[in-house]
């Protein structure tokens, strides 16, 4: 009887260390989930400083053809990942790690100048509940698809870039489908994991006292930086920094 008790006590301790050597696991892979009206180019300088500092970093260029699509396309990354993964954000990115960051392998998620929907909450519902300082979104012909003014782009979305860089990301920005913006989520991820949330200041896009009160709503840790809506691309040490805090805390 006291050696079957020792021997359960045991297999008891044993499978707790187990289970906290995984939780506490350092967290070296990191995916990123670019927004709408961009594609993942822009995170470019961040990637390289992140991976300068030992990082394994992957971006998720997803269709943004639905938010079921997209969610797919960013669970198809995180199954490539050996460990633990922090997931980032930007902007409709913050919609879609909200729920892949439910896969298992998510150890933490990072939203930059990101929504961050509460279950049932679309990325129309949020825009609308504290407009923004630009306006300047239209329709494609068939009524489907919404894209940024290429005349407004630089002021709305990328003010604090040289003026050849935000004409570019205006001529190469991905049109979203109203229907990833009009989708409702489901059970946030990050009612269960850590999350850090940078809110840009001078955001044209999205309200920043929206992204203030996301993350408060969430119980993020918060960093503020003076930029634009492209702040991945404006200030990329300053997020691969906030970055790098995540994934350190998210491995503890």
């Amino acid at each position: 009887m006291k050696r079957s008790y020792l021997s359960t006590l045991a297999l008891a301790f044993a499978t707790s260390v187990i289970a906290f050597a995984a939780q506490a696991a350092e967290v070296k892979n990191i995916v990123i989930v670019h927004g709408a009206l961009a594609d993942g180019s822009g995170w470019r300088q961040a990637t390289e400083i992140l991976e300068k500092r030992g990082f394994n970093v992957t971006i998720v260029q997803e269709p943004i053809t639905s938010l079921a699509d997209d969610v797919a396309a960013t669970r198809r990354v995180l199954d490539l990942q050996d460990g633990p993964t922090l997931l980032v954000g930007h902007s409709y990115g913050g919609m879609v790690i909200t729920e892949a960051g439910n896969s298992p392998n998510v150890a933490g998620l990072v939203y930059v100048a990101a929504f961050q929907p509460d279950k049932g909450e679309s990325l129309i519902s949020l825009a609308s509940s504290k407009p923004a300082g630009g306006m300047n979104i239209r329709e494609t012909k068939d009524g489907k698809y919404l894209y940024l003014d290429p005349a407004a782009f630089a002021n709305d979305f990328a003010a604090d870039l040289p003026k050849d860089e935000a004409a570019f990301l205006a001529k190469s920005q991905v049109f979203a489908s109203k229907e990833a913006f009009s989708a409702k989520v489901g059970d946030p991820a990050w009612k269960t994991k850590k999350s850090w949330t940078v809110v840009a200041t001078e955001d044209r896009s999205i309200n920043p006292d929206l992204e203030r009160d996301m993350a408060k709503r969430a119980g993020s840790t918060v960093t503020e930086i003076k930029a634009s809506h492209a702040v991945f691309a404006s200030q990329p040490e300053k997020v691969a920094d906030v970055i790098a805090k995540a994934a350190a805390a998210a491995g503890r």
